[in-house]
């Protein structure tokens, strides 16, 4: 058994959504579709998501976003406009 200090708290599909300013519905299929990755708990099963999972997937969302503005040659890449350290 993991000591408590290890356990992380797992964020909820609403969690994620408030996190990413999407719909709770858009998280759920984003999760199906294997875009973010999720956890699937209790018989109903019920999603959880990392939070290292969400940012790493800001970060590649904004990783890209910078490639594409580069390549048409914009000098001011869009940021994803989220606090996801806010908690």
């Amino acid at each position: 058994m993991l000591p408590s200090d290890e356990i992380k708290p797992m964020l909820t599909v609403k969690d994620v959504a408030h996190l990413l300013h999407i719909h709770v519905n858009t998280a759920r299929r984003w999760s199906d579709q294997g875009i973010i990755k999720s956890y699937r708990i209790t018989r109903r099963g019920d999603r959880r998501f990392r939070r290292e999972d969400i940012l790493r997937y800001l970060a590649e969302f904004n990783e890209s976003n910078f490639e594409e503005d580069k390549n048409r040659g914009e000098s001011t890449p869009y940021k994803f406009p989220v606090d996801v350290n806010r908690r």
